[in-house]
């Protein structure tokens, strides 16, 4: 009975990104405040101790640490998220390899860019929903560059799925439903893509290019349709399909910050001219993306088991405790960050954040440890689109462009209505310098 009088589910789902700032509040700030979620014994992590705490050697497991239908939306059954120990160290191999490289940061970058210019050309005349469009743009970059060209109409509508995928994963109801939806067509086709490259197609459910096995060769495609696991045995088509939406699932959700980064310069007009003069991937197209990363909400917290008893900050932490790091609360925490509360892009200019100061995309090691890697070509997508937006001239139509704490993940309602986009005469279209 007194786990049910305490547990905090309902009051996750009713209050979202506020919730672990409120109980630590109600708990007076401690560092650890215990809880239940999903009826389950959890303990809410925070500090800046609690970062390395929680991705230290032998911690914390993921295997069996979140609710199913919160794992296999938005990771998908097996995937690497979800692995520990030797198994997970294997796959996560693959990812660096393909992820980390300063090669294929620029090349997806330089995909992005190009598809922005041709999107903004699109636009001229008419009114459009940013969100949406920057969604389709990164999907059609991301798919090029996995090695699965897609039309642009195809485009929008893997976009729309990976959308769904990413709202759904915390909700219950007709979003829940609308995202496992989307993650069974998605993991359908790019399973009958492994298929086929493997030699055994063409498969019914393939919808990709027919030149598949041209774009494939040396690409992230064929580098996961032939991994090889701890056993030395290929990956199942259905799993090389999950890691393969791991790869496009991603990036496609950088639609989330870039919509914010059109809300800051909205909100902030001042901060335009800046990234007009200095432009894209220079270091206050860096700062401003950082800044959009810590100060706009997205992930609430990431969460993991007590792989034995531990004990952090005076606490015992007994072995299958579901432990929780506080994202959001550290990213608005006023002891870590002066005005916290404040967009200020210049906390970050002419610094990289330290490795544990800045954790949208987890903590640690990111080539070794649970930490997104990724989150390099996040940065750098960012630093090349917040320049481009800035670079356009365009109308903001009466809308609402408030973005609610309670849902999770949170945009601007609206989704950032504009309309007469277009570079000014004396603006160039978005070029990006390859790295040396």
């Amino acid at each position: 009975m007194s786990a049910l009088l305490t547990d905090s589910t309902l009051s996750l789902l009713a209050h979202g990104y506020a919730w672990a700032p409120d109980l630590r509040r109600a708990h007076g700030g401690a560092p650890v405040v215990r809880t239940h979620l999903f009826g389950h014994p959890a303990a809410l992590l925070h500090g800046p101790g609690a970062v390395a705490f929680f991705y230290a050697e032998g911690h914390v497991r993921r295997h069996g640490a979140l609710p199913g239908p919160v794992v296999d939306v938005i990771f998908g059954k097996g995937a690497v998220h979800t692995l520990d120990g030797p198994p997970h160290r294997v796959r996560k191999e693959l990812f660096t390899s393909l992820l980390m490289s300063p090669g294929a940061v620029g090349d997806l970058t330089r995909s992005v860019g190009s598809g922005w210019n041709d999107a903004v050309t699109a636009w001229e005349g008419r009114r459009v929903v940013l969100f949406d469009e920057v969604a389709a743009v990164l999907t059609e970059a991301v798919c090029d560059w996995v090695g699965l060209p897609v039309p642009e109409d195809a485009a929008r509508e893997i976009a729309e799925d990976c959308v769904a995928m990413v709202d759904g994963f915390a909700a219950a109801g007709p979003r829940q439903l609308r995202a496992r939806r989307a993650r069974r067509r998605q993991e359908r086709a790019l399973a009958a893509a492994v298929v086929d490259l493997r030699g055994s197609g063409p498969h019914p459910d393939g919808i990709f290019s027919p030149a598949l096995h041209a774009s494939a060769a040396g690409s992230p495609l064929e580098a996961v349709a032939f991994h090889r696991g701890q056993d030395g045995a290929l990956l199942d088509p259905h799993t090389a399909a999950v890691e393969l939406l791991n790869l496009i699932r991603p990036t496609v959700a950088v639609a989330w910050p870039a919509v914010f980064a059109a809300h800051a310069l909205h909100r902030h007009p001042g901060r335009r001219d800046q990234l007009r003069s200095e432009g894209p991937g220079s270091a206050a197209a860096r700062a401003f993306a950082h800044e959009v990363r810590r100060f706009y909400p997205f992930v609430p917290f990431i969460g993991g088991l007590a792989a034995r008893d531990l004990g952090f900050a005076g606490d015992e932490l007994p072995a299958g405790t579901l432990l929780l790091l506080d994202v959001y609360g550290h990213h608005h925490d006023p002891e870590l960050w002066e005005r916290p509360y404040h967009f200020d892009p210049g906390r970050f200019l002419g610094r990289e954040p330290g490795r544990d100061d800045l954790i949208p995309q987890g903590g640690g090691d990111a080539r070794t440890g649970h930490r997104c890697p990724g989150e390099d070509i996040t940065v750098s997508v960012l630093a090349a689109l917040a320049p481009a937006l800035a670079g356009l001239d365009f109308a903001v139509p009466p809308q609402d462009l408030s973005i609610a704490l309670n849902v999770m993940p949170t945009r601007p309602r609206s989704g950032f209505v504009l309309e007469g986009a277009h570079r000014p005469g004396n603006h160039r279209p978005l070029r990006l310098r390859p790295r040396p």
